[in-house]
């Protein structure tokens, strides 16, 4: 039976070896008996890898393009073979997936098309690879207590590998990812973007998570939507009272007067003069003050004496 190898390939006779290639690659994916059971499949990829054994190599390919399969079978005169074409007689190995494995590389054939045990689905002409993503790259983005009252702005340089036009190749190139910081957000808040991790022929990129970590500030403390505000007094002024005076965020002094009197645990709670709610950033948690009592290091008995009689007082 005669075969007419570009017909098969279904490609025109001016093919360049790489439409060779790709052809090949693409009906033997379609008609490889593991993937096609349906009548004559079979025989079809046996023809599709004779024709590729013809024409991917260039002595075989220019006797047949000049003498025809009758003139590759039966062989040519040597004095006809000058020009570089197939002298000898050409028979087909006939093991279709030797030619198959030798094109794909590998004893198994199918192993570039799964991916954790996920078989690879054909649809239409090209195959396409079962992908899975890669796992998170997590970085810490540390912003101070400023940073997250007022909200702001902050832009990251990364560099990732890029796949190139041709689909094979990839090289390094830079991004900037902008993160608009909202007022009020918590340490551990998580900032994802999808996909712009490194790009891979066989993978979906990973995704690149940004986690905030809230600076020291030296006069706050943060719990939660509250700040905390801790004064140094002494005992003459937990005793008699005093005024703090407190610099907030936003550029304000307070100055909160303390008529009572300072034990051990007691707070001055300031009703939303805390961090915004990120949810709500016109509602505020609270200023708390503590405080840090110092009492004095030693006394002389006629200070000793008066504070006893200061102190000796009844109600």
């Amino acid at each position: 039976m005669s075969n007419d190898y570009y017909e098969t390939l279904e490609i025109n006779r001016n093919a360049t070896d790489a439409d060779v290639k790709k052809a090949y690659r693409r009906l033997a994916l379609k008609f490889h008996p593991k993937r096609n059971r349906e009548p004559g499949s079979s025989q079809k990829f046996t023809q599709l890898g004779e024709a590729y054994d013809v024409l991917s190599d260039p002595r075989k390919k220019a006797t047949y393009d000049k003498f025809g399969e009758e003139g590759l079978r039966g062989g040519i005169p040597l004095e006809f073979a000058s020009n570089g074409t197939w002298s000898s007689k050409y028979v087909y190995h006939g093991n279709p997936d030797q030619t198959f494995k030798q094109f794909f590389g590998g004893d198994n054939p199918f192993a570039d098309f799964y991916t954790n045990d996920v078989p690879l689905q054909f649809g239409g002409l090209q195959p396409q690879v079962a992908k899975t993503q890669d796992s998170p790259i997590e970085r810490d983005l540390h912003l101070s207590l400023d940073d997250l009252f007022h909200g702001c702005t902050k832009k990251i340089k990364i560099s990732r590998r890029v796949m190139n036009d041709d689909g094979c190749t990839s090289s390094i190139k830079d991004k900037i990812l902008s993160i608009d910081v909202k007022p009020g957000w918590n340490e551990g808040t998580r900032i994802t973007f999808p996909k712009e991790g490194d790009q891979g022929p066989n993978s979906i990129p990973a995704d690149i998570v940004f986690i905030v970590r809230q600076k020291t500030h030296p006069l706050f403390v943060r719990h939660n939507n509250d700040l905390i505000y801790k004064a140094k007094i002494t005992l003459e002024m937990a005793l008699t009272g005093f005024s703090v005076d407190v610099q907030t965020l936003d550029g304000r002094l307070l100055s909160v007067p303390i008529n009572d009197i300072v034990h051990p645990g007691y707070q001055k709670v300031l009703s939303g003069e805390g961090m915004p709610l990120s949810k709500n950033p016109s509602q505020t948690g609270n200023l708390i003050i503590t405080f840090d009592l110092e009492f004095p290091k030693k006394l002389s008995a006629e200070r000793k004496y008066l504070i006893k009689q200061a102190l000796s007082f009844k109600d």
